[in-house]
């Protein structure tokens, strides 16, 4: 599967509607109507055995009896024929979009069907998108290869969704909210052709400046990253992720039959791909609308116009914690303000015009903004008893035409001011009901365009075969002794192997009991296989100062826990203790997850997640951006914790993570980190297969 194949599918020469019907509510009949009436220019073919002709058209009874190849077929056909008709067209036909539904949604009958046609594709190289889905929507080409109707407006908005309900009413929607497409495409159950394909084919789509998409599920993790972070250097992706709540991981299984990974792993791969994530439906519309109008925001630099001094105020509120700010004003400015405005307003930025403002204010304040080189400037108003909306309006817009300039309204109100919006519509500038929403748009932009401009390709781990066959040895010589996990000794062996320090420790036994050169205070571990959660058991006792006790604590321990291995280890001094773990996300695959350890793990959860790849310089700026950067930065004044050494254990597990697949379950809690000079060192180490 390649662009130029794909390019064949959306925009075909020549389809067969497998299907097609006369009879009113058939999908076939609407999928015949939208495909004749709506203005596509190729040959149309109708397929179906009940008919000699529809219309005034002739009605093959299989696709093997046109007479040429076909470019596209369209089946709305009942799912148990499906296989049967793309077996015997697989050497007319090379693109298909299967409409039916009773696939992998249904449950296991259904997706082994679905896995048949699958292993088809593969075998004959075929294109399938769906099945299970509305089909497609190409206005370029007035193609409307779907059972939705109408023909939206073509715009550079390339939609694909996993839902056809959803895409429906976007397209609903999609005039009063002036969105104007390159493509609307529905996945269905993405059996061959899946968002990451689509991805890249759309990132090479000329007609389409931003990629929008509803997803429940990412069908191949590592795909997606590939294909979203090379996409997201040269243009936008803004995703609707459905599955932030258990009950909505079920819903989605019985919907499309897909796998939800954990929401917030997600996020960190979207993050990670330079992937815009919408919150909700309403934040979705607005990117894609902002994005669709307006260039991408080269400077985080804004300025705020306002005639009301409480849409100002909580614009202020709403640039807190953004990567956006509130531009200075400079001295030459506002003293050029203070002469054209009144003395009561503000010449501070959100520079407030008062209530009686009219658009000759708006005009001289964008001038002098302009000439400050504040790129993204927003036009707040409310519609006061003098207020020229109408005028205002067309002021912010003439503006915008004629500047190198993002003019954002936020024109706040109702009836009084639908005038002035459908004038912003029809001249590409886009309407905010709030500031907050507003700004908070803009950021997202803002820091999709971060990401393209400073993102750098990151090479794959290279995985050091001598070190992975050391780790292996000792894993593999305990699964041979049929033991569960790795006992610390061998844990610390292995974590040495990848830069991660442990406690100085040993195996205590009765003949070295009296010599194990640790000194005091020490603690007593059982360790064991079996016993994997030590405090709750009764298996660790802390705070041995001599000789003495020491005797007292193994005897215990001996009994309590017989046969079982005791180690000692020396009992340091801590300053904070972090959590390191390796979840095997089944979407994403190995991910490193870090974050405020000890007993305080399941309290606070302050834990962040990491995906592979990464470098060093990376990992270390996430850090600094975690839950639990206070550690980095000196809070309350005290001395911070080394990131860079921090950085450097997450980076060997991220190896450890690949060159050892056969781990299930991996944990270092706690692992001491240290605010003095002092090196990290690994207190506890599980590692289970």
């Amino acid at each position: 599967m390649n662009n130029e194949t794909l390019g064949i599918l959306f925009a075909p020469k020549s389809i067969a509607i497998v299907g097609a019907s006369n009879k009113k509510g058939k999908i076939g009949t609407v999928l015949a109507d939208n495909i004749i009436k709506l203005g596509y220019k190729g040959k149309v073919y109708f397929v179906n055995p009940s008919y000699g002709m529809i219309g005034l058209r002739k009605c093959y009874a299989t696709l093997e009896e046109i007479p040429k190849e076909v470019d596209l077929a369209i089946l709305a056909i009942p799912a148990k024929f499906v296989l049967e008709t793309i077996e015997k067209s697989a050497n007319k036909v090379k693109n298909f979009v299967i409409i039916s539904a009773g696939f992998s949604e249904t449950g296991a009958s259904g997706k082994k069907l679905e896995d048949k046609i699958n292993q088809l594709a593969r075998s004959k190289k075929l294109n399938i998108l769906g099945p299970n889905c509305l089909g497609f929507i190409a206005p370029t080409v007035k193609l409307n290869a779907s059972f939705a109707g109408g023909m939206p407006a073509v715009g550079n908005i390339a939609f694909v969704s996993q839902s056809g309900a959803l895409a429906v009413a976007l397209m609903d929607k999609a005039k009063k909210e002036n969105l104007a497409f390159s493509k609307i495409v529905s996945i269905g159950n993405k059996m061959q052709i899946s968002e990451s394909q689509l991805i890249e084919y759309l990132g090479n789509d000329e007609r389409t400046k931003v990629i929008g998409m509803y997803l429940e599920g990412i069908k191949d993790g590592e795909a997606f990253l590939k294909a979203a972070s090379k996409v997201s250097m040269k243009k936008p992706i803004v995703i609707l992720k459905a599955g932030k709540t258990a009950k909505t991981l079920l819903a989605i299984a019985s919907h499309t039959g897909a796998m939800a990974g954990s929401d917030e792993i997600t996020s960190v791969a979207f993050e990670k791909a330079g992937v815009i994530r919408a919150n909700d439906l309403d934040e979705f519309l607005n990117l894609l609308k902002l994005i669709s109008n307006c260039d991408s925001p080269k400077s985080s630099l804004c300025g705020v116009i306002t005639n009301a001094g409480g849409a100002g105020v909580l614009a202020t509120d709403a640039f807190k914690d953004k990567n956006l700010v509130l531009a200075d004003i400079s001295a030459a400015a506002r003293k050029k303000l203070k002469k054209i405005l009144p003395a009561e307003s503000s010449i501070e930025n959100p520079i407030d015009l008062l209530g009686d403002a009219q658009e000759d204010r708006y005009q001289d304040v964008l001038e002098i903004l302009h000439k400050e080189k504040i790129e993204n400037i927003f036009c707040l108003l409310t519609p006061q008893g003098q207020t020229r909306v109408e005028q205002i309006a067309i002021t912010a817009m003439t503006f915008s035409r004629k500047r190198d300039i993002n003019i954002i309204p936020v024109f706040i109100g109702g009836e009084k001011i639908a005038k002035a919006l459908r004038g912003f519509a029809t001249e590409g500038l886009v309407n905010f009901a709030t500031p907050e929403t507003a700004i908070s748009s803009l950021e997202k932009y803002r820091i999709w365009q971060l990401f393209a401009d400073n993102s750098a390709k990151v090479s794959n781990l290279k995985l050091d075969d001598s070190r992975r066959r050391q780790s292996q040895a000792i894993i593999t010589k305990a699964i041979s002794e049929k033991r569960k996990a790795l006992s610390f000794a061998d844990s610390a062996k292995i974590m040495e192997l990848y830069g991660i320090g442990a406690v100085a420790h040993a195996t205590v036994t009765d003949e070295n009991i009296d010599n194990l050169k640790l000194g005091f205070p020490l603690a007593l571990k059982v360790d064991s296989d079996l016993i994997l959660h030590k405090t709750d058991q009764g298996g660790l006792r802390l705070g041995i100062k001599n000789e003495e006790e020491l005797q007292e604590a193994f005897g215990e321990m001996q009994k309590s826990f017989p046969g079982e291995m005791i180690i000692a280890q020396a009992q340091v001094d801590k300053f904070a203790e972090i959590i390191l773990g390796i979840k095997r996300d089944p979407i994403f695959g190995p991910v490193i997850v870090y974050g405020l350890g000890g007993i305080y793990t399941e309290i606070f959860k302050l834990v962040n997640f990491l995906l592979t790849p990464m470098n060093l310089k990376e990992i270390e700026a996430q850090i600094l951006k975690s839950k639990i950067n206070f550690l980095f930065k000196g809070a309350r004044g005290q001395a911070v914790c080394n990131s860079k050494e921090l950085a450097k254990i997450l980076f060997g597990l991220m190896y450890f993570a690949q060159e050892n697949p056969q781990v299930n379950e991996f944990d270092i809690n706690p692992l001491f980190i240290y605010n003095n000079g002092q090196d990290a060192c690994a207190v506890d180490i599980k590692i289970i297969f």
